[in-house]
């Protein structure tokens, strides 16, 4: 008993397992999606032997032809606001080596003309950039041929759209602070003040070409903004305390924002032509090192064998076209056509085509001669062995009258 009672009040010990795993998760905000120090020091591009200042020249170049080519095609200024940032966005996930930034920057343009409900045809956007690129190399202006050159270049648009949804997560929102620099103007009493507020929306339209939006919310790029603008207008603003702590912003942040917009202005202007030259020397290097690493994957290993002609990774023997291709039938020995084929066979084939061909003609002669009126019918029915084969001397008899007139015919026609 004492035992029994020992046992009972020693609790039992539940053995918890956890698990230490590590799982993904999934955020859902309208706030800007900012990147860490990490992902904006080391850039996909200058792990690829781009400097920063050929990037920061191509990035600045990219914004530059959406923004006139959103002027162009009257595209809203959210419209082109959102192209850059996600243009920006995109060159953070990929290399500006790998990828060209002419194309890239049009797929961006069509992507926010859709996300903001102004959508244009992919048609357009090739022609204003190839206008675009015309008149900055000072050369006669032409309309793009529609050849086979404008439709790779279509598809290559259409694809550099699909990466960047693919390489964002299709992530696409963008905060503006439009709104927001009107509405702290208003809390500055500084609404009616039209030179401000259009001074304000010049940094901040200017400030698209740098990368302050992923690094900052857009609270504290329009506080930059309106410090920028009121400084150049030499008007005050209140101190005490410091008006961007209504907006819950910190100084160290705004100066920030600010000095990257103003070295926008102090940066030599580069010709387009000198660019492309670098990323083209670059891009080449990839490749060839690409080619020495394929070559040298193939000698080591053993050969693979040839792979049939509608073989497609995606979808075993399913060509992207959707077209399938047909496996060959081999032929069993069952019914494969011999010619040594039996006597018995071949009698038994006959027969069963001629039964086909008396049931055939019996039939189309039972529906000839259905019309007629149902006493007829009564009259000439009887077994069913009988019937038929009345049907097949009547029709054998037809057939001779038939031949014996068209014979006749003849020996008339050649008298």
């Amino acid at each position: 008993m004492s035992n029994a009672k020992e046992n009972s009040t020693i609790p039992a010990k539940n053995t918890v397992t956890v698990n230490t795993k590590a799982h993904g998760k999934i955020v859902l905000t309208l706030q800007n999606c900012l990147l860490p120090d990490e992902k904006l020091n080391s850039t996909p591009s200058h792990l690829d032997g781009l400097d920063a200042e050929t990037e920061t020249d191509l990035r600045i170049l990219g914004c530059e032809l959406i923004q006139t080519a959103g002027i162009l095609l009257k595209l809203p200024q959210v419209a082109m606001a959102t192209g850059q940032v996600i243009f920006q966005r995109f060159y953070y996930s990929k290399s500006l080596v790998r990828h060209n930034m002419e194309t890239t920057a049009m797929g961006c343009i069509c992507l926010a003309s859709k996300i903001e409900e102004a959508p244009r045809r992919i048609r357009d956007v090739i022609n204003v950039f190839n206008h675009i690129k015309q008149v900055s190399s000072q050369k006669p202006i032409q309309p793009v041929i529609l050849d086979q050159n404008y439709v790779a270049l279509k598809n290559q648009v259409i694809k550099s759209e699909r990466r960047v949804l693919k390489e964002l997560g299709f992530c696409v929102h963008v905060k503006h602070p439009h709104k927001i620099i009107v509405m702290y103007l208003q809390v500055l009493g500084h609404e009616k003040n039209q030179a401000l507020m259009q001074q304000c929306w010049n940094y901040m339209n200017d400030s698209l070409r740098s990368d302050v939006f992923l690094r900052h919310q857009p609270e504290t790029v329009a506080c930059a903004c309106v410090y920028l603008g009121a400084r150049q207008l030499q008007l005050p603003l209140p101190t005490s305390p410091a008006w961007f702590s209504l907006f819950k912003v910190n100084e160290s942040a705004i100066r920030d924002v600010c000095r990257r917009i103003l070295r926008l202005y102090f940066r030599p202007r580069v010709k387009p032509e000198q660019l492309e030259k670098r990323v083209e020397e670059l891009r080449r290097q990839y490749e060839e090192a690409r080619t020495k690493a394929r070559s040298g994957d193939v000698d080591s290993h053993t050969p693979s064998p040839p792979l049939p002609k509608h073989h497609n990774a995606w979808g075993g023997f399913i060509s992207r076209s959707g077209t399938h291709a047909v496996p060959e039938r081999t032929k069993s020995p069952r019914r494969s056509k011999s010619p040594s084929t039996s006597p018995s066979r071949g009698e038994g084939t006959k027969h069963s085509k001629r039964k086909k061909h008396s049931r055939s003609r019996s039939r189309s002669h039972s529906h000839g001669r259905s019309r007629k009126p149902k006493k007829a019918q009564r009259r000439r029915s009887g077994s069913h062995k009988s019937s038929r084969s009345r049907y097949r001397s009547r029709s054998r008899s037809r057939d001779r009258d038939v031949e014996k007139s068209s014979k006749h015919r003849s020996k008339h026609r050649r008298h």
